[in-house]
Formats: C-alpha cells, structure tokens, sequence
C-alpha cells in the first residue's frame, strides 16, 4: 500500500523516512545485479527533507521532483510497487517501464513528476501553481531542487513570475553544498541562497534539512501562508547526501568531500536524531522500533517480488505515448 500523507502518530515521521531509507538500501543492493538499467540517484541521508516537507502538505496538494526524487515520490505516497516495476522496466511501472528512476509519476497521489533535466520541472510546478490560482482550487504546489539548480536561469526566472503574481507554491532547495562532485563555494559566491530568493520577493527560511520536526514546521508555517495568498515561498534546508551523486556506492575515495565534513554529517543522520528524539520522550521502545523495522522489511520484500515479477513492456508498444492520443 503507498504511504500515507498524514501523521496519525508520534511514530509517524520516523517511520516514514526509515521506511525511505530501507527501500533505497534495499535498491543499492540489489542495484550490482544489473537487473535496474537506469541510471539512479539515491538520497539516503536526506530523508528528513521530504518527510518533513510533505507532512505538512494535504493530498490535494502537488509535489514536482528533479532527478534525486525516490524520496519525494514516497513521501508523497507514491505507489511503492509500481516504482520498483518502473526501476525494472515492466510495463506495471508508474511510466510503464520507459523511464527509469528519473521518471516518476503518481498523480492519485499528487506526485506530479519527476526529470534528469536540471530545473526541467520548475516552470511546469510554477505554471501548475498558476493554474491552481486562476481555477481557485486552493491547492499548493511543492517543488524540490538542490543547489546545482540555484545557478540555472530558468528558476530564477520562475520566482520572478512567482512573485510578481503571487502564486501559491513552495520552492524547496535541498542544500547537500555539491553539484555532482563540486563544492558550493567553488560555484557560487559567498551569500546565502535564501537571501537571493528574498530578493526576488519570495519569503524564505533558513534551516537544518535533518531535523524532521524542524521541516515540518517550517514548511507548514509556509504552506499556510502560501495557501492564504501571501505568495511563493522558499525553504533552503541544508542537508547531505551519503552515497555517491550518481550509483549506489559510496565514493569517499575521490577525495572532493573531506572524511571531516562526511564524518559530521553521518554524525546527524536524520533517522537517528528522531529515533533519540522519540526515546528521550519515552514514546519508542525496541520493540516498536524493531516491529517498524520487520513491517517495512516484508512491505519491500513483496514489492520487489510483484514487480519483477510483471512482464517487459511489448515490443510492439514501443512507439506509444510519442504523441497526444
């Protein structure tokens, strides 16, 4: 079943980002078999990015991804099956096996899309709050992208247009400070991100990406005030990737992230800050904690096996969705 949304209880956010952090480590392990021919980005390590933003967000609302987006798309309560069946190529993939990792789509669960295009999915979210505002559907728009994206023209352009129109969406930057294997300082002058997002009229926040609760609050705090009509928003959350920017090993070895800095941020992993979280308020037990853990396990365990299981897309059907029907 997709994950819910909604936190029914003070288990909920841990278990959403362990339940994230299980199925990609699950995904990397099996990822040498060669099964998966797609290119895939994991985001173990910034869980707490996409779990504390979407639980501030209502089902109606609309999430839009970039390339790193397996997190969000679960998050959102993307069909957990259906993107393992895409990963494998079967025709029961939420893109019926054509696109891959960097291709996901469930829009029952308002997981709107996903591209290997830096800021390719930036004037659609815009143009879809847009269109949320001139229907009067109330709904929210929430558009993730990492800081690479922060140098592309066109999400400047985006929050121009945003702003001067007041439309009702979120622009979540994941600050991990590396575009594939360059640091921000060696891209970017010295000043903050959410700074030049205030500047195009946006009103931001600034914070950690790896304390859930802090995300939540933050993003609900401008949800509402995107919802009420005070316009764009932008939340810079400084988070860390894990593993390598494209694969699923770990590549300390090249040498472009210090052991320091990869130490300290291993350090604040945001599962583990929730698990001590939850414990310091007597609210998790070992035994709830490994119960999470056996659920989620059998959860992935019958996802992986009903989409593999599902046969190749036909051969024959290869040319459809080249053109509008």
């Amino acid at each position: 079943m997709p994950e819910t949304t909604s936190n029914t209880n003070e288990h909920a956010l841990l278990r959403r980002m362990l339940r994230i952090r299980r199925i990609e480590e699950a995904l990397a392990k099996r990822y040498a078999e060669q099964e998966m021919r797609c290119p895939m980005h994991l985001c173990i390590g910034q869980e707490a990015t996409a779990v504390g933003v979407t639980a501030a967000l209502k089902k109606d609302d609309h999430v839009f991804s970039g390339h790193r987006a397996h997190g969000h798309y679960l998050a959102k309560g993307g069909d957990l099956t259906r993107m393992i069946a895409e990963l494998y190529g079967r025709v029961t993939g939420c893109c019926e096996g054509r696109g891959g990792s960097m291709h996901l789509i469930d829009q029952a669960a308002g997981f709107m899309g996903s591209t290997p295009i830096v800021g390719g999915t930036v004037p659609v979210a815009v143009g879809a709050a847009w269109a949320s505002t001139l229907r009067n559907e109330g709904r929210v728009i929430a558009l993730f992208f990492g800081d690479g994206c922060f140098e592309e023209g066109v999400l400047h352009e985006s929050m121009n247009f945003a702003a001067l129109h007041q439309l009702p969406i979120l622009f979540v930057c994941e600050n991990n400070d590396y575009a594939v294997y360059t640091a921000l300082g060696d891209r970017q002058p010295q000043r903050p991100i959410h700074g030049i997002a205030a500047a195009h009229g946006l009103q931001t926040s600034n914070l950690d990406g790896n304390d859930v609760r802090a995300v939540q609050t933050a993003a609900a705090e401008a949800t509402q005030r995107a919802r009420s009509g005070e316009g764009p928003q932008f939340l810079e959350l400084h988070t860390w990737r894990w593993r390598e920017h494209c694969g699923p090993d770990i590549d300390d070895q090249l040498g472009y992230r210090s052991p320091e800095a990869q130490a300290a941020w291993l350090a604040r992993c945001p599962i583990q800050r929730e698990q001590e979280h939850l414990r310091g308020q007597k609210l998790l037990t070992e035994t709830e904690l490994h119960n999470m853990e056996r659920n989620i396990q059998q959860e992935i365990d019958i996802a992986f096996d009903t989409a593999i299981s599902a046969p190749l897309p036909p051969v024959e059907n290869m040319h459809r969705h080249l053109h509008a029907q």
